[in-house]
């Protein structure tokens, strides 16, 4: 089971601070305006940078400008100093879970500058099927993959204790999603942060299914913050998710452009909500 003592933000809710993340979408642009793009968000006072783990574009043109994620995030964690980094979210299938647990710990390395990492390990099962059959890997079923994702989580976190070096620190887990059989298990056994996107009424129903878990792993719910995405800043599903509990709120922004104009908002709101 996954400790979060030391890893990161912890506490109740009402301890834990705001933070805010963006995700630089990694498609549609140039590596030069992703760059920059990390560099502008670090300047702001972002808390934490993602990217996410795919092989081709979500939206838009399907065959755009596209990059790979892991590689980007150890260019990030060499470029920045403060921010924290990490996938929202890795795609279990695509890699051993060994392999997994190496990159991660050799990114928060690269992350450290002379201190402690700042990599945050976001995983999950996968779902956009294009990446599969396009790169060779099997698709299988939603619920073989997040069988296979709670098998790598026990051998990520294995191979953690035995690396040499070992991390810096705890590598912070994230889990994304909402499936409340396994998903949200997975979450109560591993995870030091759970994101989702659904809204503030869903939300508190998966809090309850998750609370049930924790119990049943006899793990603290409160070692666990929640992530959200999909808002604006302090609008009413903002708020009614803060008073819920969710403690880091996410923004995506896509390229050519890489928008950044509601990053100054959200930033203010952290502000005063950490004040």
């Amino acid at each position: 089971m996954s400790n979060s003592a030391g890893s990161g933000p912890s506490g109740t809710p009402a301890m834990r601070p705001v933070r805010i993340g963006v995700q630089i979408q990694p498609q549609h642009a140039a590596y030069e305006k992703i760059r920059e793009t990390a560099a502008a968000l670090e300047d702001l006072g972002v808390d934490i940078i993602f990217n996410w783990d795919h092989f081709f574009p979500l939206f838009g043109e399907a065959d755009g400008l596209h990059f790979e994620s892991w590689t980007m995030l150890a260019a990030i964690a060499e470029q920045s100093q403060r921010v924290e980094i990490g996938a929202l979210v890795n795609c279990n299938s695509y890699r051993n879970a060994n392999l997994q647990a190496d990159m991660a710990r050799t990114i928060d390395h690269i992350s450290a500058k002379g201190g402690q990492g700042r990599f945050i390990f976001g995983t999950g099962s996968g779902w956009f099927e294009r990446d599969y059959d396009e790169y060779g890997y099997k698709f299988g079923t939603a619920g073989s993959r997040l069988d296979d994702l709670a098998e790598s989580l026990r051998v990520i976190e294995d191979r953690w204790s035995k690396l040499n070096p070992a991390p810096t620190r705890k590598i912070p887990v994230l889990i994304g999603g909402g499936g409340e059989k396994k998903t949200l298990r997975l979450v109560a056994k591993h995870a030091d942060i759970w994101h989702s996107f659904v809204d503030a009424e869903v939300l508190a129903h998966k809090l309850g299914v998750l609370a049930e878990h924790c119990r049943v792993v006899g793990r603290d719910m409160s070692q666990i913050e929640v992530s959200t995405a999909g808002d604006e800043p302090g609008n009413d599903e903002a708020e009614a998710k803060f008073q819920l509990g969710a403690r880091l709120f996410t923004v995506s922004t896509s390229g050519p452009d890489y928008d950044l104009s509601e990053i100054k908002g959200w930033l203010e709101w952290r502000d005063a909500k950490n004040a």
